[in-house]
């Protein structure tokens, strides 16, 4: 087919060029920003006097039919239209006639480009911010549920302090608050619109930017013609927050997967959102939490192909950029997919909280609290660090655990010790004194729950 840039050209496109360089195959997710987008330039150009008026109301009902029959499935796109942008200029100009070649005038596909992906990582982030919003949700319900669910905290996974269920899950509400707050500000930075900078140094069209702009509903408009054209740093940043939320979803997933195990046996996945095996009939995988968990590496790469691509570009537009749609269009769906999984997996899940109550007394869980007893007792804390470890390795040595030991074998060690050593040693109380601001005291994680839910409602979008 004639290339709408064939002016000067006078030999075809060699075919395995022209495959090579076509991105209709992945940019025509974008026909509805950039049929949108011609809507709003031709209403603009008519109003301007850059074209009659007729014929933007010619080009502006074309390009509804168009975007219909786009949607009902009866548009086949064009390979040797090379992109979206041409190919909805082709097919417009034969649906109008000779007028479609007007819709061009006063703009270049590279501000055009830069339009739709602007347009469309506005509408993905406001769509994954709602995801989030309703994973945040099901966190604090389930935390709510679960504020007195004693469980063992970890370091280096191995038992450390005894915390609730409830505590543990607002730590991943703060991290999914953060994520919500780096997506909040890429949309920020992402609603400024490029359209009216042409290839690299706008036109002497007397384009009207603003009367556009407030069509698209953007909220500012660029103010250099370059760095319109030349700017990805929101699909970077998408991209870096999208990097950062997988990770949180790995972490969460893998303490799942953990949990999940017989060995920990402290939660049990709903039949919904796990899968069998095709020859041990017993097995029940956390297959979702182990995909969201891997399918993390690829928004990794593609944050990383994305910045290499970058990296050495000159200003203005170069056909390297074109690359940047598929990493986008990848990592948009992941988080997508990640959240509509992650949320009913987690709401649907069952706690063992009897498994979980008798992991948080094994592992000498409350050797801290003993260490604390007896410095608010004068004994300076390293000498009681000290003592407590001797008595955790008599109670290892003997196969008892620290509620077992007599009041005369404590004070074998100290003679600070008294009988309330045992309410200070007690799972529960170990956790419910612990109320300072942050802690897993089911009082102050009960405040926390209150407070997220207060910045839930006045985050709805």
């Amino acid at each position: 087919m004639s290339k709408l840039w064939g002016g000067r050209f006078q030999k075809e496109t060699d075919r395995l060029v022209e495959d090579f360089h076509s991105s209709i195959s992945f940019d025509a997710r974008l026909y509805a920003q950039d049929i949108r987008g011609s809507m709003a330039h031709a209403r603009m150009l008519g109003e301007t006097g850059v074209i009659g008026r007729e014929e933007a109301k010619i080009l502006i009902e074309g390009l509804k039919e168009l975007l219909h029959e786009i949607e009902a499935g009866k548009v086949e796109f064009e390979v040797g239209a090379e992109d979206i942008h041409m190919n909805v200029e082709t097919l417009l100009t034969m649906k109008v006639g000779d007028v479609g070649k007007k819709l061009h005038t006063g703009r270049s596909r590279n501000d055009q480009v830069a339009l739709d992906a602007k347009m469309f990582i506005k509408e993905e982030l406001k769509n994954v911010l709602h995801l989030l919003l309703d994973l945040e949700k099901t966190i604090l319900n389930l935390a709510e549920e679960n504020l007195e669910t004693v469980m063992p905290g970890y370091t280096h996974l191995q038992k450390a302090q005894p915390i609730t269920l409830g505590h543990h899950l607002m730590a991943y509400f703060e991290m999914f608050r953060r994520d919500y707050g780096r997506f909040a500000d890429t949309l920020k930075r992402a609603d400024v619109m490029p359209l009216g900078s042409g290839a690299l140094a706008g036109t002497t069209f007397p384009l009207n930017r603003e009367m556009v702009r407030e069509e698209l509903d953007f909220a500012a408009i660029t103010l250099n013609s370059l760095d319109g054209v030349s700017d990805r740093d929101y699909l970077l940043e998408f991209e870096s927050s999208a990097s950062i939320l997988m990770m949180h979803f790995s972490r969460l997933c893998e303490e799942i997967i953990l949990w999940a195990s017989d060995e920990f046996s402290f939660v049990v996945l709903d039949d919904a959102y796990s899968t069998g095996s095709s020859i041990m009939p017993q097995k029940k995988n956390p297959d979702v939490a182990e995909l969201i968990r891997g399918k993390t590496g690829r928004v990794y790469g593609n944050l990383m192909g994305s910045l290499a691509m970058l990296k050495s570009l000159p200003l203005a537009y170069n056909k390297d950029m074109q690359e940047d749609k598929e990493a986008l269009f990848d990592t948009v769906d992941t988080v997508k997919k990640s959240l509509l999984t992650l949320t009913p997996m987690l709401g649907t899940m069952k706690v063992n909280k009897a498994n979980m109550a008798q992991g948080a007394k094994g592992g000498f869980t409350n050797a801290t609290d003993v260490a604390d007893y007896l410095a608010k007792k004068q004994v300076p804390f390293r000498e009681a660090h000290s003592i407590v470890g001797q008595l955790v390795f008599k109670c290892i040595e003997e196969g008892r655990v620290l509620e077992d030991l007599a009041i005369e074998e404590y004070r074998n060690y100290s003679t600070v010790f008294d009988e309330d050593i045992y309410e200070v040693i007690d799972i529960y109380e170990c956790v419910e004194k612990r109320v300072l601001t942050g802690g897993p005291a089911p009082t102050t994680v009960a405040a926390h729950i209150d407070s997220g839910r207060t910045w839930l409602s006045n985050e709805r979008l």
